[in-house]
């Protein structure tokens, strides 16, 4: 027997009811969340995007991509200490993905390769004084030339690069691909000024026509501390002495060398010293390792090129070549506590690493600018001082003192400063809610160990400053990118187009994703509960 056509329609209707539910409470959705790693970088690296583009083979993009907001990634790959790596989500699947390892990589092939920048804006007649060109001057001369800026760098050093030419060694940073980074942005078309200190930072701005300033002088004054001594034999600072070195005047050290200080730099004053033919080089430190500043991998290779550390110890007298130290003790705050115990070392020369300043004395007679009780200077959330058209950033602001820092405030003051130009303000955004390892689904992934970077053998590296660590060979390159999860963006891995039982999901052609057709969805979730990223949310239906 036949259907009347008001059957039909009505079994027509039942099927989509069926289909769609009238009890459907949740409908999917894709989503674009925020990864851990990029959440963490502080120069603002979309890390997730050049690494998709790495592992795709991609390198000159992923390149492009990656220096849309740090133009030193040869550089970066090597003294950045990676904290985009201890917020990576693959380490808690088997190891994190050695994200800086690839940076390097793609760093160092643009750099052989001759590779361009590219997408600058049109001129846009206005002009920038930037001074100081370490990693932060050099950041914004970049960024601000992107935008369309004339930049002009002033510099009272003989080189250019700050304390990453002077203060971080060869054996850690070659200064060729240093120079290379540096060299592309000159060729972008920033002029850098050396051996001029700025010291009418107001009279220097109006002489050359600079319609806006930004100040980055790095922190190159050693701290000082009173130590009780009798016909002391040599002392130095651990910054002079890494200058020096630079710069081929190497001092008379003796066969014990003894650096005072826990931090990253009093590591590296240590391991020149015993490149420079010390037989001991031994540091001195209040605290133990557990609350030492330096960085776990520096004391590691350190220790591995016999540099010996005095955990809890200060140094409380020295008489010619003998150091009386003090034992201290960590209390529950972790500050050292003076036990009263003490003890006899033996060295024929002191370094001391105990942080550093910043000569901020240039510019206290700019009207409105404030300072901090340490010397540096205040600015606002647009990276602005007290006087309208001066910015700073780097060592001279109030924040931690690394190189990523430095370049990221070179950015952030970069957009301020182009807005501020322009009469308008800069809208960073809202940023995306963040991709937890709690929210993915890792079915899609196998465990696939980090690929380790080489180093050089222990007995070669105290002979010289050959570079310590090497970096990865194309393919190992390709694996280690490939290693990212994605965490919070699609892949377009396929598996919610093949999860749907309705398929409702319909593809949109490789690399525009997906989309739902929800007049199929019966809002199951099979596609949310299979997406490996979380690039897919389930969300109330509509009223």
């Amino acid at each position: 027997m036949s259907k009347k056509p008001s059957d039909m329609t009505r079994s027509l209707d039942l099927t989509h009811e069926k289909r769609v539910g009238l009890e459907r409470m949740r409908r999917p959705i894709y989503v674009d969340l925020l990864p851990p790693c990029n959440h963490a970088c502080p120069a603002g690296e979309n890390i997730q995007a050049w690494l998709a583009h790495a592992q795709a083979g991609k390198f000159k993009k992923a390149w492009q991509k990656l220096i849309e907001d740090n133009p030193l990634p040869a550089v970066h790959g090597r003294v950045c200490y990676h904290p985009c790596e201890g917020s990576c989500n693959r380490a808690q699947l088997d190891e994190t993905v050695s994200i800086h390892a690839v940076e390097r990589f793609l760093g160092d092939r643009a750099n052989r390769k001759g590779w361009k920048v590219e997408g600058i804006a049109e001129p846009s007649g206005k002009r920038v004084l930037v001074v100081g060109a370490g990693p932060s001057g050099l950041s914004a001369a970049y960024h601000l030339t992107r935008l369309g800026h004339q930049v002009e760098i002033r510099d009272a050093g003989p080189v250019a690069g700050g304390m990453m030419h002077f203060g971080i060694p060869a054996y850690r940073l070659p200064r060729a691909d240093l120079d290379a980074d540096i060299r592309r942005i000159e060729e972008m078309g920033v002029r850098i000024v050396l051996n001029h200190k700025v010291e009418d930072l107001l009279a220097e701005k109006e002489q050359g026509g600079f319609d806006a300033a930004f100040v980055a002088v790095g922190a190159h004054l050693s701290k000082r501390i009173d130590i009780p001594a009798r016909d002391a034999g040599k002392m130095l600072d651990a910054v002079s002495f890494l200058h020096e070195v630079e710069t081929g005047a190497v001092p008379k050290l003796g066969r014990r060398v003894a650096i005072y200080g826990g931090g990253n730099t009093a590591m590296d004053a240590a391991r020149v010293a015993k490149r420079l033919g010390a037989d001991e080089a031994l540091i001195i430190y209040r605290r133990d390792r557990e609350h030492m500043p330096a960085h776990d991998f520096e004391a590691d290779e350190a220790i591995e090129e016999g540099v010996k550390i005095h955990w809890l110890r200060t140094i409380r007298e020295i008489d010619q070549t003998r150091f009386t130290v003090e034992v201290m003790e960590v209390d529950e705050n972790g500050r050292p506590q003076p036990t009263g115990k003490l003890e006899t070392l033996e060295a024929d020369s002191l370094i001391l690493a105990l942080g550093q300043n910043v000569d901020t004395g240039f510019m206290q007679r700019v009207p409105g600018i404030e300072f901090k009780n340490d010397g540096t200077v205040v600015v606002d959330g647009r990276m602005m001082t007290g006087h309208a058209g001066i910015f700073a950033g780097g060592d001279m602001v109030p924040s931690e003192r690394t190189v990523t820092v430095a370049v990221g405030h070179g950015k952030k003051a970069s957009r301020h400063i182009d807005a501020w130009l322009r009469g308008v303000e800069y809208d960073a955004g809202s940023k995306h809610a963040l991709a937890s390892f709690d929210k993915l689904h890792l079915w899609y992934f196998t465990d696939a160990a980090q690929r380790p970077q080489d180093h050089l053998e222990g007995s070669r590296r105290t002979s010289g400053f050959e570079e310590v660590v090497k970096g990865l060979k194309k393919q190992e390159a390709l694996f280690e990118a490939k290693r990212c999860l994605s965490c919070g963006n699609c892949f377009e891995c396929d598996g919610c187009f093949g999860a749907c039982p309705e398929r409702a999901v319909i593809k949109l052609g490789k690399g525009r994703g997906y989309r739902y057709d929800y007049d199929l969805c019966t809002g199951c979730a099979v596609c949310y509960e299979q997406c490996p990223c979380h690039a897919i949310d389930m969300i109330p239906e509509p009223a």
